[in-house]
């Protein structure tokens, strides 16, 4: 056992596969002065009872990259570090029983060419010549992922940490973090050896992270987002039919996976290892009667095979030889869990220095990409890859205890769910609701979550189908088309009205605000009385997000950002700014109403007093009344008609929407924003704004201003680009799409070159066709050229379009 040092650059608090892995990446990049603590042995949490699978299967972009990188990572990690592993990559099969199964397979066989992976689709025929055990007689045909595999838990944590160990970084066993204090910049972390500094901390502890989180509260963090659920895999005796193919092929079968039924099949020795994700689940260490003990290390919980019952019917109908084997093991363990089931990767909220990488419910396959993530976040303050689907500050104040264990819950007994794009979440709803949402509910509105608040997604008709089966299709047309086709009307031809809860509003006041604020931006800030955009990059010129800015004097600036955004847009301020600056969310005293269309002028004038309804686009109104309520109006509108936002008190703002609906204006929804914003090329974030593109890729030069004084991040490497010319451009597609539109990262290929992507899309309502916002390859972004775009499957031809597809002057919203 090693010796507790007095210091350290960097001490991470957990010994599983990801604790290592992000100790092992950290003295890859240099960082070799850094320790990690155990409170037992390594693997002691869930990575010693882990099943051990390594796929690179995901539908979400970020989580692809990190476990594609684990893959190449572990295929080369023995050798490189001389530690032998047990890594077997045996290809898998994942099952569909559906139409819409196979649609989701196509978009994740085109997302992984894209990366590099060769996935491939398989008819029903094809199945028994690479599993010659399964029935297939149900089925629409499945996909392999020839490097899909399993590795040795125990063996793959063991081997980063001798990599680690031989660069110089130093692991410490037996050593559980019993305290937490800071001190002159610096970390103090108490343990029964001793304490010891650093300049940053990783909660790497799993199941034990919301433990270990507690120990920062003081210093400005909240109760980690997770709850921890009871996984169950078995474990069949050996078969000689298994044997047989096994030898006789030279290798093993391939994991089976029958996602919609919900569980794996793995060959294990000659044998089977069967894992099930049943809806009806159980979690543990959520009530009061059942406590976390202490120390759960090497610990399993009770068997508890009844709930299993159905899945393991169901596997031995599709793997009959499943049947004739016996149970000899059952393997029970806690797995944590966040409320949507990615794991927590990025800065610690709230807490200066101090990071998590924990609640991994797949730690064993995203450990490798996982540690890279992580210690690019501390070595250079930023990734190779957007992450905000791991970033902790993704879940805000709304996730608390019930809904974390609600999701969760949710989460596990959908894992292997299809994430349609119109189909909502029933768990852990309702969390934020507007003083609107009675009236809403009456007008007929669908909800969707956004940051926890209920937003009307599209407002149903008597008669409209508002079932969840009805949601559950990749295609445009549903009981909501036509109704988003009504909505997207009345806003080009009348107007419309769309309650938009939860924005995040930040108040940055001192001396010198307005020069805080401008050195962080790339744009050039609007003078008093006006608004506009401002664009804030990363030291490589990538979008780290945008904000509307509104200066109301030198030492006082208002920002308003994307209700997601609340922690993450709030944490760049705070943590940059210097002594007497500060940032103040004041998110919850406003409500908003967007009035816009051709007539929300003529609407607005019949309840209006004190406001300039002549004002020019993209100013500010304030100390008028709408509807004899106070609010103030910002000439914009993200549908691109003319139109005012009314920034009201939340009490206030029933009494406006009353009298908006007597004036003729109808309401409209989200779905419908989305369309109408696409049509004018307006970017969403962390869609088409992200870090996985910098400023010029996504088309916003006239957004950056180079001479401005103050210089910003990323100035030299957006001027480097400039002058080069970006090898990407972001363009306008339309595209003769079939049944379905363009969703996130399809890709567009030319003469069978990959040549970019898309990043949103969607029908325009008013332009009439199927458009999508894409990044393309510079010398095909010119207007008229024609690619391909795979569209779950479809090879459809689009053709470049010039952003805005609709009114391409302005004209409508500055009227």
């Amino acid at each position: 056992m090693s010796e507790l040092p007095a210091s350290a650059r960097v001490v991470i608090i957990g010994g599983g596969a990801v604790g290592v892995s992000t100790l092992f990446h950290l003295a890859q990049a240099g960082w070799t002065d850094c320790v990690l603590l155990e409170r037992n042995e390594l693997t002691a949490g869930s990575t010693w009872h882990a099943a051990g699978n390594v796929p690179t299967f995901s539908a979400s972009w970020s989580i692809m990259n990190m476990q594609r990188y684990s893959t190449e990572l572990y295929r080369g990690l023995a050798e490189a570090v001389d530690y032998p592993m047990n890594y077997h990559v045996t290809g898998s099969i994942r099952l569909a029983h559906s139409r819409e199964r196979m649609q989701e397979f196509r978009r994740v066989r085109d997302m992984g060419k894209a990366q590099g992976l060769d996935l491939e689709l398989l008819a029903p025929g094809e199945l028994p010549g690479r599993y010659p055990f399964i029935e297939t007689q149900d089925l629409e045909g499945a996909l392999y992922d020839p490097v899909d595999g399993d590795i040795d838990p125990a063996q793959l944590t063991q081997a980063l940490a001798k990599g680690a160990r031989e660069m110089g970084a130093t692991l410490v066993r037996f050593c559980p973090v019993t305290g937490i204090d800071r001190k002159g910049g610096e970390w103090i972390v108490e343990t029964p050896k001793g304490s010891i500094r650093a300049d940053y901390v990783v909660n790497a502890a799993g199941y034990y992270a919301q433990r270990v989180g507690e120990l920062f509260k003081p210093f400005g963090s909240r109760t980690v987002p997770m709850m921890v659920m009871s996984h169950q895999y078995m474990l069949f005796e050996d078969a000689p039919a298994v044997r047989a193919w096994s030898e006789s092929e030279g290798r093993k079968l391939p994991l089976l996976r029958d996602v919609d039924s919900s569980y794996y099949l793995r060959q294990e020795q000659f044998g089977f290892n069967l894992g099930p994700y049943e809806r009806n689940c159980k979690a543990h260490w959520v009530e009061p009667s059942d406590p976390m003990p202490e120390d759960f290390s090497f610990q399993l919980y009770p068997d508890d095979l009844e709930r299993l019952e159905w899945y393991i019917e169901d596997a031995m109908a599709r793997v009959p030889l499943l049947a004739e084997l016996g149970l000899y093991k059952t393997i029970n363990g806690p797995i944590p869990y966040t409320p949507d089931g990615n794991p927590l990767i990025g800065p610690m909220p709230g807490v200066p220095n101090a990071f998590e990488a924990c609640v991994f419910t797949f730690g064993i396959a995203q450990s490798g990409g996982a540690g890279k993530v992580m210690a690019e976040w501390i070595t250079e303050g930023e990734t190779e890859w957007d992450m905000w689907s791991c970033d902790p500050r993704r879940f805000t104040a709304h996730a608390d205890r019930d809904y974390c264990v609600a999701k969760g819950m949710e989460v596990y007994g959908h894992e292997y769910a299809m994430h349609f794009p119109h189909h909502e979440w029933l768990a852990g709803r309702n969390k934020r609701l507007s003083p609107l949402h009675s009236r809403l509910e009456k007008a007929g509105a669908v909800f969707g979550a956004y940051n926890g608040w209920e937003r009307a997604n599209w407002f149903a008709k008597p008669g409209d189908d508002t079932s969840e089966d009805a949601t559950q299709t990749w295609d445009r047309q549903g009981p909501w088309e036509p109704r988003i086709r009504e909505e997207c009307e009345i806003v080009r031809d009348h107007c419309g009205v769309l309650p938009i809860s939860g924005f995040t509003r930040l108040e940055v006041e001192g001396p010198g605000a307005r020069a805080f604020v401008d050195s962080l931006t790339a744009s050039k800030l609007p003078p008093q009385g006006r608004v506009s955009l401002a664009y804030f990059p990363d030291s490589r010129g990538r979008i780290v997000t945008e904000m509307t800015v509104t200066v109301h004097s030198d030492d006082h600036v208002g920002l308003i950002t994307a209700a997601p955004a609340q922690w993450h847009d709030a944490e760049l301020l705070v943590r940059q700014a210097p002594d007497g600056i500060t940032v103040t969310d004041v998110s919850d005293d406003f409500e908003c109403l967007l009035v816009t269309g051709p007539k929300a002028r003529d609407v607005l004038a019949q309840l209006n007093e004190g406001h300039d309804l002549q004002a020019r686009w993209l100013s500010i109104s304030g100390g008028g009344t709408v509807a004899g309520e106070p609010c103030r109006l910002l000439r914009v509108s993200f549908a691109g008609e003319l139109g005012w936002e009314i920034h009201s008190a939340p009490d206030s703002a029933p009494m406006i929407w009353d009298a908006l609906m007597t004036t003729g204006a109808k309401p409209f929804g989200m779905y419908a924003l989305n369309a109408l914003r696409i049509e004018k090329g307006y970017r969403a974030w962390k869609g088409d704004l992200s870090t996985d593109y910098s400023l010029l890729e996504a088309g916003l030069g006239r957004f950056i201003d180079f001479e401005k004084n103050t210089g910003f991040p990323g100035r030299d490497a957006l001027l480097a680009e400039r002058n080069a010319g970006p090898a990407k451009q972001t363009v306008g597609l339309m595209i003769d799409a079939g049944a379905a539109d363009a969703p996130y990262m399809a890709s567009l290929w030319k003469d069978g070159d990959l040549v970019g992507e898309t990043t949103s899309g969607g029908w325009g309502y008013r332009v009439g066709a199927s458009i999508a916002i894409g990044v393309l390859r510079s010398d095909l972004a010119e207007p008229g050229t024609e690619v391909e775009i795979d569209i779950f499957g479809e090879m459809r031809r689009a053709t470049v379009h010039d952003l805005p597809f609709w009114d391409p002057k302005n004209e409508r919203i500055r009227a």
